[in-house]
């Protein structure tokens, strides 16, 4: 079982030993790993020091997501103005 309180993005990059992360139900969190496994990790306890700082900082924080998914996708890219 995931111990993850938020939902979890993870994007493959053109580099295949980079993975980036970000939750979206977690403003402001973000990650980069070297395997999915590797992003699972890292989010699972950056999540705590996330919200940690957000409690220092006297910031909202939000409530853990029921039914948090975990989504592995390509890097979305936003295409040049021209």
């Amino acid at each position: 079982m995931l111990e993850l309180r938020y939902s979890l993005v993870i994007e493959a990059t053109e580099d295949p030993n980079f993975f980036g992360f970000y939750s979206p139900d977690l403003e402001g969190f973000t990650g980069v790993g070297h395997s999915i496994e590797d992003c699972l990790y890292k989010a699972r306890w950056g999540m705590e020091e996330h919200l940690a700082l957000l409690g220092e900082q006297k910031l909202p924080v939000p409530e853990p997501n029921p039914n948090p998914t975990v989504v592995v996708q390509n890097e979305q890219r936003l295409e040049p103005i021209s």
